[in-house]
């Protein structure tokens, strides 16, 4: 397919740019930023993008930026990346292992790490930008490769929006993104329709009466409170949700008390739910205020609870012809083992509020990142959830082939639309 022949040719230079792409990497790897402070990180990009010929669009909704490649006519391809790290201290023992530090939104110091492979897809992408200048006889169209902040928080891709981003680059035919997962290195998955759920985290600030460890009787203990709710709410999926639907409901994070003698007027729970349809999402947040506050009532709280949502990721939902069009260029690009279909992800994304903005279909697949070697070894004996995995301290993708096979698939994807017959 003429698609495939204009990647290859694109692709040809791959090679001679591996060891600029990995010294990249690297750098983004030790030198990580938190989300909404991606300013070393955007910089970087900016100027390698600049080098490349790229339009190059900065501060759009803060950190983020996009540049355009015109090259003739055709279709518009958007190509996207997310930027910062997680405020995770990093315990891989690589020799560019980040030692960095950072203030966090609530003024906290915190160790930072990339440990979800987004120094990873701003690699991969500044090399498919890179090849994709370095040919432009192979193929015609403008590309758009887009860096955004913020996806931990689940606001960079709104944040672009809301920053002028579909006033500021042509709005593409189609969008197109990644990530890297713990599956073997030098593979790609795609999947057609609902594949990685939405997400919502709840903030629910119970409140009792205070008053010492020795006078029970004069309190409205928040502390039992609190453990009444978490019970409850472990009823809500194996007793309110149809038993063909999907709906997860956990309940990360309980503080209440500062001392073993004191009994405090208040309690916090932080919950999260992940679910794949807007009907069961809303079921769940019902469920979660229903509890919250007939809890309360029983307990003979002053006060209703306060429940606040934070941290809404929306629905990663690819498009069935899109995917089918990525699939079949992946199929006549990699050998036939390296190509495969994930199945929905229980992790979720702010990719989409992008091509949702614009109005344009899109997919979102997955990249191999764990040494193949290794994932056959932790299969065989049954271990595979015991390597490390997104968000771990010790996430360690493997350097090749996860960064050549990550930078093919963006060209032989965006390739689909813009290769030359």
């Amino acid at each position: 397919m003429a698609s495939a022949e204009s990647a290859r040719t694109i692709l040809s230079g791959q090679a001679a740019i591996a060891d600029w792409q990995e010294s990249l990497y690297k750098d983004f790897h030790l030198n990580p930023e938190l989300s909404h402070q991606e300013v070393r990180t955007s910089g970087i990009v900016a100027e390698q993008l600049g080098d490349s010929g790229y339009e190059v669009h900065q501060g759009i909704g803060g950190t983020g930026l996009a540049g355009v490649l015109s090259n003739g006519e055709g279709p518009t391809v958007l190509l996207r990346a997310d930027m910062d790290a997680l405020p995770v201290a990093e315990a891989t023992g690589l020799d560019y292992a980040s030692q960095a530090t950072a203030t966090d939104e609530t003024g906290k110091q915190t160790p930072v790490m990339h440990a979800c492979g987004h120094d990873a897809h701003t690699a991969c992408l500044l090399g498919a930008a890179r090849l994709f200048a370095q040919e432009r006889g192979a193929w015609s169209g403008t590309l758009i490769a887009l860096f955004q902040p913020a996806e931990e928080l689940g606001d960079g891709a709104q944040t672009m929006v809301d920053g002028g981003l579909v006033t500021t680059v042509p709005k593409p035919d189609v969008a197109l993104a990644q990530h890297i997962l713990v599956h073997p290195a030098g593979t790609v998955s795609t999947y057609a329709g609902a594949f990685l759920s939405m997400a919502d985290s709840i903030r629910v600030t119970l409140y009792g009466r205070g008053s010492h460890g020795s006078m029970p009787h004069l309190s409205i203990d928040p502390a039992v409170l609190a453990s009444m709710v978490v019970v409850r709410l472990q009823a809500v999926v194996a007793r309110e949700v149809p038993p063909g639907e999907f709906a997860v409901l956990t309940v990360g994070r309980i503080a209440v008390g500062a001392k073993s003698n004191i009994i405090d007027d208040h309690a916090v729970l932080e919950l999260n739910i992940r679910t794949y349809s807007q009907g069961i999402r809303d079921q769940l947040l019902a469920a979660i205020e229903r509890i919250a506050k007939a809890e309360s009532a029983a307990s003979g709280s002053p006060r209703d609870p306060e429940i606040e949502i934070y941290n809404s990721y929306p629905l990663t939902d690819n498009d069935p012809g899109v995917t089918a069009k990525v699939a079949e260029a992946f199929a006549a690009y990699f050998p036939p083992e390296a190509v495969g279909d994930y199945g929905r992800q229980t992790a979720s994304e702010d990719f989409s509020d992008i091509p949702t903005a614009f109005g344009v279909p899109y997919t979102y697949w997955g990249v191999g990142m764990v040494d193949p070697e290794a994932y056959r070894a932790a299969e065989a004996a049954g271990e595979v959830s015991s390597l490390p995995a997104n968000h771990s301290p010790k996430f360690a993708p493997a350097l090749e082939p996860t960064l050549s096979t990550g930078t093919a698939a963006l060209v032989v994807a965006a390739s689909a639309w813009l290769g030359k017959d």
